[in-house]
């Protein structure tokens, strides 16, 4: 590491490819793993990029998750100099203990390892339904983004929480407008609030009729308010459709452009677990990562951090540490152990929904080359449209054939 620490940096977004984040992050990484950062509303706070410190911090309590605390946005967009407003209440990840430990206990043993396998056959069910739907036509070419990658995670996270199918289209929109770099403040709030009023009226329902289904689980309970369900219903309903989506549409590009990795996994589908580890250590879908803020005055690394600043965790970046990965971390490897990844985060806010997602991954990849062992890109790669435009990466469309 240099002695002499660089000035104060802006947060590096620009990829030099689909499945590699900014190269800045890896020369901060080597040279100044704990850098001062400015934020596009003059804010002056950190940037973190080795594996050691990211991972450390995700877990380290005087760290606040509270987003009134890190309410800086840490890229320039159109809303990136307004202030972020408190978490409301049920969406736990913008919280700290004991609001956010008393939320997740409530919601954890819905995703629990043994609770999740139960799921496999339909996962299987779902996942086969998709494959017959994208050949039925006779044309051997889909989107697979559109077709495969998308209905997956939805089709699963409504199942769960007893979304009606029938209203996809209700927020499946307010998400993507939530989610994009053109929208300004006034769009994004407003895609934000469809999304909470659509809960909102799916708990009164759920309440008034309540089924076999997460959300009706959790108000026989009797812990929680209504405003609180909306709350915890929205964060599992995005999270468990958007980040789950483009990851599968993410991976089978990585495979697809990677063709020794793909034959791999072809030739041998017991590495299906491996290579979900693998894929989501190497895939950058994140344009930040994370963000806490600090509640005390400290030192990292030698740098004085004082209390209130906020500190980005580059997620991708502590996920390409060849002190972690070895020299060869920026390369795809489905044999590599990518135990330890922080794609999920770590410590108390570890995704919940981790365990599902990498089922529905395994079986994604798994299906998919065994239906299509032709299975190619349509266009050439640099065809591919990149969500650019978004706050998680991914691609807009997948174009294969088989």
């Amino acid at each position: 590491m240099s002695d002499i620490a660089p000035g104060p940096v802006r947060l590096p977004t620009e990829r030099p490819s689909a499945f590699d984040p900014p190269a800045e992050l890896a020369e901060l990484r080597e040279k100044c793993p704990v850098a001062r950062m400015d934020f596009p509303d003059g804010h002056q706070g950190w940037l973190v990029t080795s594996y050691p410190e990211v991972r450390s911090l995700l877990a380290d309590p005087e760290f606040s998750a509270r987003q009134e605390l890190h309410h800086h946005a840490p890229y320039d967009h159109p809303f990136g100099k307004e202030p972020i407003r408190p978490a409301e209440v049920g969406f736990f990840i913008g919280m700290d203990a004991p609001e956010h430990s008393r939320y997740r206990r409530l919601v954890a043993g819905q995703f629990t390892k043994r609770r999740i396998a139960l799921l496999t056959p339909r996962v299987e069910e779902i996942t086969e339904a998709c494959l017959d739907a994208m050949e039925a036509g006779g044309a051997r070419e889909a989107d697979l983004v559109e077709q495969f990658a998308q209905p997956i995670p939805a089709l699963v996270i409504c199942e769960l929480l007893g979304v009606p199918l029938e209203d996809s289209d209700r927020f499946h929109g307010a998400i993507r407008r939530f989610f994009h770099l053109g929208s300004d403040a006034e769009e994004s709030r407003a895609a934000y609030l469809a999304i909470l009023d659509y809960v909102a009226e799916l708990v009164g329902r759920k309440r008034a009729h309540p089924g076999d289904d997460l959300i009706s689980g959790l108000i026989a309970r009797e812990e929680l308010t209504d405003q609180e369900l909306a709350g915890i219903s929205l964060l599992l309903l995005v999270a468990g459709y958007e980040t789950t989506a483009n990851m599968i549409g993410l991976g089978a590009y990585a495979l697809l452009t990677h063709p020794d990795q793909l034959a791999l996994l072809r030739e041998d589908d017991s590495l299906g677990d491996n290579a979900v580890e693998e894929l989501l250590r190497y895939l950058p879908l994140f344009r930040s990562g994370g963000m806490r803020a600090a509640t005390r005055d400290t030192e990292l690394l030698g740098r004085q951090v004082k209390e209130g600043e906020c500190v980005v965790l580059s997620l991708s970046s502590a996920n390409r540490d060849p002190a972690r990965y070895g020299a060869d971390a920026d390369r795809l490897d489905l044999r590599r152990s990518a135990t330890g990844h922080v794609a999920f985060g770590h410590g108390p806010h570890q995704c919940l929904g981790s365990q599902l997602a990498r089922l529905e991954m395994r079986i994604a990849y798994t299906a998919l080359l065994r239906r299509f062992p032709g299975l190619r890109l349509a266009v050439p790669h640099e065809e591919v449209p990149l969500r650019d435009d978004m706050v998680i990466h991914g691609t807009h469309r997948l174009p294969i054939a088989w």
